[in-house]
């Protein structure tokens, strides 16, 4: 059977673009068990209050809950589990160091199928305060106003 072609998306962090302001982005592979693609190509997935963290020269995502699958029986693996991301050397080495710098973090943005294989687009991010969540928020909804607006007029 031929690989199927394309992108399909699992799951979102919407979250995160609200939390904070994203630097840098980069996609990167999973290591992944047969059940836990099964559950995954299913939907069921949360990447929120999900975080990566490079150890030893590794990237690994902590925190992603990956529900078990049905008719996985002795197979499913612990739905919390740390799971390793692929990715070159090169790439873990400068996520590593982003990472050190003050109030940076690396948080999981989404997780999609691109040509059969499950990826996951990792950003580079920095944590907005109070008073910037307002601000994007008063700018979403000016936003939305002129919209209206333009919409109104053109009838």
């Amino acid at each position: 059977m031929p690989k199927k072609r394309g992108v399909k998306p699992l799951a979102q962090n919407k979250k995160a673009r609200h939390d904070f302001f994203i630097e840098d982005v980069l996609e990167c592979g999973m290591e992944l068990c047969g059940t836990e693609v099964k559950s995954l190509r299913k939907g069921a997935c949360n990447l929120k209050d999900s975080y990566a963290q490079v150890k030893n020269g590794e990237l690994f995502l902590i925190g992603m809950h990956i529900s078990p699958y049905e008719q996985g029986n002795i197979y499913n693996r612990d739905p919390f589990r740390t799971r390793r991301l692929l990715a070159h050397k090169s790439e873990i080495r400068k996520l590593a160091v982003a990472s050190q710098q003050d109030g940076m973090s690396l948080v999981p943005l989404s997780i999609y199928l691109k040509d059969g294989r499950v990826k996951l687009e990792l950003a580079v991010a920095k944590g907005k305060k109070l008073y910037d969540k307002r601000h994007s928020i008063a700018e979403r909804d000016a936003e939305r106003e002129m919209e209206r607006r333009f919409k109104e007029d053109r009838e």
